[in-house]
């Protein structure tokens, strides 16, 4: 699976948890109907 993304990693818990944080904050309050995905730019191949 590593060899599947871009970044040749997994993301930390940090990492995802700091996208959970930012989308439960008003930072993210202009954000409509978006999907974000946080997977090391595992769908992008």
């Amino acid at each position: 699976m590593v060899r599947g993304t871009p970044m040749n990693r997994l993301g930390t818990c940090e990492e995802v948890a700091s996208t959970v944080i930012f989308l439960g904050t008003d930072a993210s309050s202009l954000l409509t109907g978006s999907i974000v995905l946080v997977d090391g730019g595992y769908t992008c191949w």
